[in-house]
């Protein structure tokens, strides 16, 4: 009988500890406010806010709207805390306003503020949003412009004197590399302990880092480079003098800190140059990769690298994204990152296992002699892709016959490789292509282990061109110049990609005097990174050949000429039809959800439209689309990011649509929910300019009628 209960007690004891086991976390995510961009250090882009829900949610309604007066790329993701709004205009100014009204409470412009005149911050390029952080009645909203970071009064605007030179620092001054490089910041981090954390965004040739500030006086507590000095753990991975021909695996996408233990998750581009690799074979470390640093000391706990020596600029394009999920009858805290290839890799946030099989598949030999490809890459074996993984005939446009057969016709002539053509001089079709797969809008995740995320399935061009002509004999100078650092963003003949946010140089000289262009060409602005750090003999001669003055003659060989790659990036070049629709079969554009417990996707649906052709009797085909989405514990997913200028809801266990409005310019920017006066808002930031789209400045918020308000449910 003893025997027997004892027998009961510890059956009953294990079935209390399973109990315990399989209780779920508290969910984590924003709450009344939205202090931090993407709602949360864990960068899941989660609210716990049902006020909203999938029964009233088609009722939502304008409830304010507010124009910045800019014109520009508009990809902010909006702070609100205590009832203020704080957004990160088109220009780089910082805005506060009345979260519940739209009432304009100050702006805080650097331009008016920075008396240093000789290296200023006229450029600066996208902002997608800012930092905030508070001790008592201390707070502080972190921004910048240009190379120049800021520490504003959250209460005022104002510039705080303690920090840094009067309220501003420059971020080149905190990276160790000579010559005050033009590094900035286009991606908010986060603050943890006190510490200002961010990826620093730099040029090809000015080497990357991650780095942690004192938030009360902007001294550096520690950084990571994230391209490591001579030896440094992964500098074996590169060969000899490599820091005197590279630069970049910068973290321009941002950052997630798991707050509990103290770890830092790092996403990285490519290293420079982006298309010529022959200078720095190896797997170059820690370019592509996600890297785990300790937050308290900047000190690498574990990486994994997605591609090995890049040579197609397929930088992680996406912060990494913190969730909890069921495996094996218990709960484990995972990190997933989404790559430009549609691609969703899992790891354990503690020691970097991977949750499922990764393979080291072959990937294709290059064509050119000169420039060996690594001949393997990874490839997770869950989840699936979240789009296809190579253009074939079975993906011509269907859209008409004349676009199935431009496409048919082109691919027979192209050939296609996936993600990874090999270098070659023969034009290759890409796809996925540059802009994904993922893109910087991050991914949204709910308690239940369920991740949300969007994607583009568009087909792009990949071709190398030579800097010398077929003799061997170097082009002149400005030409060479270029090829070598112009062409890939603006392309061979100057007449850019406006749909990727690369304008045409066209008539340059009308448009800028010489001392501007040249001022424009070392501060950088939008995409385009400073080049600074390029002699004023270089980038006089990039202006001869704009401005149609070089000369035809043959320049001398010497250090300078010696300095440029032997091949350049033809230039970012989108696959269009004769119409100008992807020339794929339809999808375009997709919104996924994807349970990470099992690793199975768990509904697709097409993400935009085109009423053109819906009203030719084309199924929904979804459009390209850049910004994330946010789900919420009322069982809504919203997301704009299309070329379509509307602004979504969805059911985030179905996929369904549950709710959509027009915008005034595309929501091109990860959206914001927040609790002011009582009643749930939804923002985004809609400025357009994405996918060939009108730009503006406008920031639009939604709301319940107030009677729909009150009888829902406001509690987190």
């Amino acid at each position: 009988m003893t025997r027997i209960f004892a027998r009961s007690l510890v059956a009953m004891a294990l079935a209390a500890a399973l109990s315990a086991c399989s209780e779920s976390p508290a969910p984590v995510g924003a709450g009344a406010d939205w202090a931090n961009y993407l709602g949360h250090p864990g960068s899941n882009q989660y609210s716990l806010l049902d006020q909203i829900n999938t029964e009233n949610v088609h009722q939502l309604e304008i409830a304010w709207t507010y124009d910045t007066g800019d014109a520009e790329e508009y990809q902010a993701n909006n702070l609100i805390v205590d009832g203020v709004l704080y957004t990160a205009t088109p220009t780089r100014k910082v805005t506060a306003l009345d979260a519940a009204t739209g009432e304009h409470i100050w702006t805080f412009d650097p331009d008016e503020t920075n008396p240093f005149d000789g290296d200023k911050h006229r450029g600066g390029g996208r902002q997608r949003g800012v930092m905030y952080w508070e001790d008592g009645e201390d707070r502080r909203l972190f921004t910048s412009k240009g190379p120049w970071m800021y520490a504003i009064d959250a209460e005022t605007g104002e510039p705080i004197p303690s920090f840094g030179e009067g309220g501003w620092l420059h971020i080149g001054d905190r990276i160790d590399w000579e010559g005050r490089p033009n590094a900035g910041m286009n991606t908010p981090g986060y603050v943890y302990e006190d510490r200002v954390i961010f990826g620093v965004r730099v040029a090809e040739n000015v080497p990357g880092a991650v780095i942690a500030l004192d938030a009360r006086t902007g001294e550096r507590v520690w950084i990571f480079h994230t391209l490591p000095r001579p030896g440094e753990f992964g500098s074996e991975t590169w060969p000899e003098g490599y820091l005197e021909r590279t630069g970049g695996a910068s973290d321009w996408s941002g950052i997630a800190i798991d707050t509990e233990r103290g770890i830092v998750y790092s996403s990285t581009e490519t290293a420079g140059p982006d298309f010529y690799g022959g200078d720095r074979y190896g797997e170059n470390l820690f370019a592509n990769s996600l890297i785990a640093l300790d937050a308290r000391n900047g000190e690498r706990l574990w990486h994994f690298q997605f591609v090995h020596h890049d040579l197609w600029d397929m930088d992680n394009p996406t912060p990494a994204t913190l969730l909890t999920v069921r495996r094996d009858g218990e709960w484990v805290d995972i990190v997933a990152q989404g790559t430009k290839m549609g691609l969703l890799y899992v790891f354990d946030r503690e020691t970097g296992e991977p949750l499922w099989p990764i393979e080291e598949r072959p990937a294709p030999v290059s064509e050119l002699p000169d420039m060996e490809a690594w001949p393997t890459q990874p490839f997770p074996t869950r989840p699936a892709p979240l789009m296809r993984q190579e253009y074939t005939l079975d993906d011509v446009s269907n859209i008409s016959p004349e676009a199935r057969q431009l496409a048919t016709d082109l691919i027979t002539q192209s050939g296609t490789y996936g993600s990874f053509p090999p270098p070659s001089l023969e034009q290759k079709i890409k796809f996925p292509g540059y802009d994904g797969g993922m893109e910087w809008g991050g991914s949204a995740a709910d308690p239940d282990g369920i991740l949300y995320v969007n994607v583009n399935e568009i087909p792009w061009f990949y071709q190398l061109i030579p800097t010398r002509r077929e003799d061997g004999s170097p082009l002149p100078r400005g030409d060479r110049y270029y090829r070598a650092f112009c062409a890939s963003c603006h392309g061979l003949d100057g007449t850019g990609d406006p749909a990727g946010g690369f304008p045409t140089l066209a008539n340059l000289g009308e448009r800028y005097s010489r001392d501007g262009a040249i001022a424009l060409l070392k501060q950088g602005g939008a995409r385009m990174p400073p080049f600074d750090q390029m002699s004023d003999e270089a980038l006089n001669a990039i202006l001869d050949h704009l401005f149609g003055v070089e000369t035809a003659g043959e320049p001398s060989e010497d250090a300078l000429d010696a300095s440029t790659p032997p091949y350049a990036f033809r230039g970012f070049e989108r696959w269009l039809d004769q119409e100008g629709y992807p020339a794929i079969k339809p999808p375009w554009g997709t919104l996924n959800a994807v349970d990470l417990n099992t690793g199975d996707i768990k509904w697709t649906v097409p993400l935009g439209e085109y009423e053109e052709l819906t009203a030719r009797g084309i199924p929904q085909t979804g459009t390209e689309n850049y910004g994330g989405p946010v789900v919420t514990a009322g069982g809504v997913l919203f997301i704009g990011a299309t070329a379509d200028e509307k602004f979504r809801a969805f059911d985030k266990e179905t996929g369904e649509t549950l709710w959509e409005a027009d915008l005034p310019f595309g929501g091109n920017a990860t959206p914001s929910t927040y609790m002011a006066d009582g009643k749930q808002y939804v923002t985004i930031s809609a400025g357009g300019g994405k996918s060939n789209r009108p730009v503006g400045g406008m920031l639009v918020a939604f709301a319940l009628p107030d009677e729909a308000a009150g009888n829902a449910d406001g509690g987190e």
